[in-house]
């Protein structure tokens, strides 16, 4: 069975950028009715937050992607140690000592030498009467000793890969505070949980020779490793520095639909074009792993807009009623307003703006051309309620009172009793109205 996970450090909120992990984990399993875990990584108990934690679940949840389980790294710590002491009973992890100002000024060195800024494995030379001395005197972190030769895996998107680890830094995988990182957890939890497929952004595959490593170092086999291309903004800059306007709840918050989110980043990057899809089975019935390259992707929020408003025109009346109550939509126009309202609205929001005017009027835009035309007009409105056949025979009136025609006639009344340059068929609209200012 297929087994993957989505493991986000609870130290923030989720952004388009790891969502995009996440979906794509979440399809793998479930395009072979596999399991999709949430694995918390919260080994950092200063960074990370149960604001976060609840936060991650709720996104999550917002936008239909179900896990079959959670898992806490906190939780798991023993199960880590037991790993680590099996790596330092095969010398395959190692004490150092250096402090990150003496390992700048090694990279430094080796950079003005031309060398790769590499770690030098000095730690390995110090004698065991010098070690047991420092160890009662300061307190050192562990490296994971690699095997200097070439890690080859078959990437899911990228195909062969091969990573020569003798131009990689031995990792840490133990800080001097004790704190397990993400390299040695990652592997332990992947091999506990029997993971079967492994996506992640490309940043991560240098990463992944090491994991491999350790993997193999623990007597057991690495699962499918598959990298995909990381996003930009859309000029190609770096998308870390726009994360701020990318949290999914603040997406949420701009009225942004998730199917719309879901479709979006489900495609881009891919060499398919970027369709709606209306629910979470069609995105699965409709994904294909070997469809993703290796360039950057870019991403653009805009790009999000269109797919919401072409989401919310597929919504039935029955789909949408409840955001109708919200909005105080009267129940017995309710579904009359929704067929016209939905064609022209970008978000949900925008129901209570096509509202407000249909029930307390508009804010009308008259210009001051437009000033004296517009009253007449405004005057020979006939008494309402208003039918379908109100305004074509009104406007023929003013066309014969005024010798206005087209786009001069009918743009200037349409902005009066709408407070719009656009919408819908004013045929349709006018009996909806229930206040003329």
């Amino acid at each position: 069975m297929t087994i993957t996970r989505f493991a986000p450090s609870p130290t923030g909120f989720l952004h388009v950028g790891n969502l995009r992990t996440a979906l794509i984990n979440y399809l793998v399993a479930k395009k072979d009715n596999g399991e999709f875990i949430l694995r918390l990584d919260d080994t950092d108990p200063v960074r990370s937050k149960p604001i976060y934690v609840d936060q991650i679940k709720r996104d999550l949840e917002w936008l239909g992607l179900e896990w079959d389980r959670v898992e806490t790294q906190s939780s798991r710590i023993d199960r880590y140690n037991e790993a680590a002491l099996d790596l330092k009973k095969q010398d395959k992890l190692y004490q150092a000592f250096e402090t990150s100002v003496e390992l700048e000024l090694k990279r430094k060195k080796q950079l003005s030498m031309g060398l790769p800024p590499v770690y030098d494995r000095s730690a390995l030379k110090i004698t065991t009467e010098k070690l047991k001395t420092r160890e009662g005197t300061q307190t050192g972190y562990w490296r994971f000793l690699l095997n200097l030769s070439r890690t080859e895996w078959q990437d899911g998107i990228l195909s062969l890969i091969s990573i020569d680890t003798k131009s990689v830094s031995d990792p840490v995988l133990i800080r001097k505070d004790g704190q397990f990182l993400y390299t040695l957890a990652s592997v332990v939890d992947d091999i506990d949980m029997k993971i079967t497929h492994v996506v992640r952004g490309a940043d991560h595959v240098t990463n992944t020779a090491t994991q491999i490593q350790i993997m193999e170092a623990l007597g057991k086999v690495a699962p499918s490793f598959s990298h995909h291309s990381l996003l930009t903004g859309p000029g190609g800059e770096a998308l870390s520095k726009r994360l701020g306007t990318l949290a999914l709840k603040d997406l949420k918050l701009a009225g942004i639909e998730p199917m719309a989110i879901l479709s979006h980043l489900s495609k881009i990057g891919t060499s398919n074009t970027t369709d709606l899809q209306t629910s979470i089975s069609d995105l699965i019935q409709d994904f294909d792993l070997t469809k993703f390259g290796s360039s950057p992707t870019k991403f653009d929020i805009k790009d999000l807009t269109p797919l919401t408003a072409k989401y919310l025109k597929t919504l039935s009346y029955e789909d949408i009623k409840k955001d109708l109550d919200l909005f105080g939509v009267e129940k017995k126009i309710q579904k009359t307003f929704w067929s016209i309202a939905k064609e022209n609205i970008n978000c949900k929001s925008d129901i209570e703006d096509w509202w407000r005017i249909c029930s307390k009027g508009p804010t009308p835009i008259i210009s001051e051309a437009d000033k004296e035309f517009v009253a007449l007009a405004i005057k020979m409105l006939p008494v309402e309620p208003f039918d379908e056949n109100t305004w074509s025979s009104w406007t023929k009136e003013v066309r014969n009172k005024t010798d206005r025609s087209g786009k001069n006639l009918y743009l200037p009344l349409r902005k009066a009793l709408t407070g719009k340059e656009y919408g819908p068929d004013m045929s349709t609209f006018m009996p909806l109205l229930k206040s003329i200012q």
